[in-house]
């Protein structure tokens, strides 16, 4: 079975997460996020789920196991995957595609949105602890993380940007665009 799979890159509240579902719900995707990965072991630690503990444990484990770590684990995960399109959300760093690029039908799609919407999704979406209450200034803060700032390199290698400053249906008809064009 050939299989299409999609690595979404792209900043904080960009719509990553949301790109990869309407993948699941519309085209049967199977999804995968590095987040879940790191979420997997702070939830064993008994440790909340929130960016700073998120970006240590990544730290952690690159630092004790490579910078490549997380991108084998992902790289494992999406050839167990059965299904015909995978979407991997999260793409942070050139090490996360290392071994992803590898894979036949592996795209690199970037997900953009200005900085305004995406500060208005974190708080709305308060999907990490301390999102729903947090100002501009700590927005401008997460931006600037070893986390974020490698985005834009990544981003750089993408085949295709996808804006998603518009509407939901913008986004899905986008999405649907993508597949035709990559199937």
């Amino acid at each position: 079975m050939k299989k299409l799979i999609i690595g979404l890159v792209g900043q904080v509240g960009a719509g990553k997460g949301t790109a990869a579902d309407m993948l699941r719900d519309k085209h049967g995707a199977e999804t995968f996020t590095f987040s879940a990965i790191l979420t997997d072991i702070l939830n064993r630690l008994f440790l909340d789920n929130s960016r700073d503990h998120l970006i240590k444990i990544s730290m952690a484990l690159r630092e004790a196991f490579g910078q490549d770590v997380l991108s084998n684990t992902m790289e494992k995960q999406v050839a167990n995957a059965s299904v015909e399109i995978i979407a991997v959300d999260g793409i942070r760093r050139m090490d996360d595609i290392k071994d992803l690029s590898q894979v036949s039908g592996f795209h690199l799609i970037e997900i953009t949105a200005p900085a305004e919407v995406r500060f208005e999704r974190l708080k709305n979406r308060n999907e990490k602890i301390g999102e729903g209450n947090m100002t501009w200034e700590e927005f401008i803060e997460i931006s600037k993380r070893e986390t974020e700032r490698t985005i834009a390199g990544v981003a750089e290698q993408a085949e295709l940007h996808i804006d998603n400053s518009g509407s939901m249906a913008e986004l899905e008809q986008k999405l649907q665009d993508m597949i035709t064009k990559f199937s």
